[in-house]
């Protein structure tokens, strides 16, 4: 694990972020035609507004416009991949990178920094109605009789994804064997009702009044919290690190490296912890609205899994769990008519 973890750690939405002058800053680097293009995962959409603007408030950001898009993980790399332009891009998983490296839109060295190609990082939650009224607190609660899970499809949404692995892998941290670990998951689809596309759906569709338990990120639940969502939510004693990736496509311009690169900065971690992400560096005391405990709201796991560690890394992870025809959460999926 990664010193940075002890330190805890269907249509896209466009719109059009405009320069607001910051008094007395000179544009270094970049030219007042600079703009980048960020394509993103449905659930990075309101933090990086606020990442945007405090950018743009620097130096290497005085100037430069952005046109964002967001949507469904899986989606948005396909898009990008078809031809829709990005200097930058910013998913919920690794193989949606992989796939523009493949399609020679993203360097292979991507990954070859100080944070792994990583911009932000989360754990899986489970979302529960205002005073936990079912009283779950655990994963083995999911899937008592009449409890109804909401989660978004692994067929288009990345956060599927990480839910579904800790889901599988809290089994496995408990001492539970690989089949045990299927025999939940049958379970855990049995009591699915809902599996909208995108996280961000996935929320929409809990607060709509669907299901009992959420399976989240742990910052979207904070911020959906900070928004006015009237939910609690539970950080189970078994969890997955989510680790989002970001890379700058071939042709993007210099600004968007430094925009890159602001978003890694301790500056930049502190503006995404404030809306519920778990910084990637140490960017000192940070109090954040929404969270269980404002003062202290990033709380260590009994039990915290990663994909590298625990699950041989998305290369493997990806064809295993989630191939369209042989994976084994697909086929645990099918089965059970989901």
């Amino acid at each position: 694990m990664r010193a940075s973890h002890l330190a805890l750690a269907g249509t896209a939405i466009t719109a059009m972020l405009t320069l607001s002058a910051c008094g007395g800053a000179s544009a270094e680097s970049g030219s007042q035609s600079d703009e980048i293009k960020v394509v993103g995962y449905s659930v990075l959409e309101q933090a990086n507004t606020s990442v945007i603007k405090d950018f743009q408030a620097t130096t290497a950001g005085k100037d430069v416009k952005f046109t964002t898009s967001y949507g469904a993980s899986g989606d948005q790399s396909r898009a990008v991949e078809a031809g829709q332009d990005a200097d930058e891009v910013h998913f919920s998983l690794e193989p949606d990178v992989t796939r523009l490296v493949d399609a020679g839109l993203v360097a292979p060295d991507w990954k070859d920094n100080d944070t792994a190609g990583i911009c932000t990082q989360s754990v899986v939650v489970l979302v529960v109605r205002p005073g936990n009224p079912l009283g779950i607190k655990t994963w083995a609660d999911l899937v008592k009789p009449g409890v109804g899970i909401v989660t978004p499809n692994p067929a288009s949404s990345g956060s599927a994804k990480w839910n579904l692995l800790a889901a599988y892998g809290h089994v496995l941290a408990t001492g539970g064997t690989e089949k045990e670990a299927e025999a939940y998951i049958g379970r855990f689809f049995d009591n699915t009702v809902a599996l909208p596309d995108s996280g961000r759906d996935a929320t929409t569709a809990f607060e709509s009044g669907n299901g009992d338990v959420l399976l989240s990120y742990e910052n979207e639940a904070i911020l959906a919290r900070q928004s006015g969502a009237d939910f609690d939510y539970v950080v189970p004693e078994q969890t997955l690190l989510i680790e989002n990736p970001c890379a700058v496509t071939e042709d993007a311009s210099d600004a968007a490296q430094e925009f890159l690169d602001y978003q890694k900065s301790a500056e930049g971690q502190k503006a995404y912890a404030a809306t519920g992400y778990r910084p990637l560096v140490d960017t000192g005391d940070v109090e954040v609205e929404g969270a269980n405990d404002p003062a202290d709201p990033f709380p260590t796991p009994a039990t915290l899994q990663t994909i590298d560690g625990d699950f041989g890394g998305w290369g493997e992870a990806n064809t295993e769990f989630f191939d369209e025809n042989d994976g084994i959460l697909t086929k645990l999926q099918a089965a059970a008519g989901q």
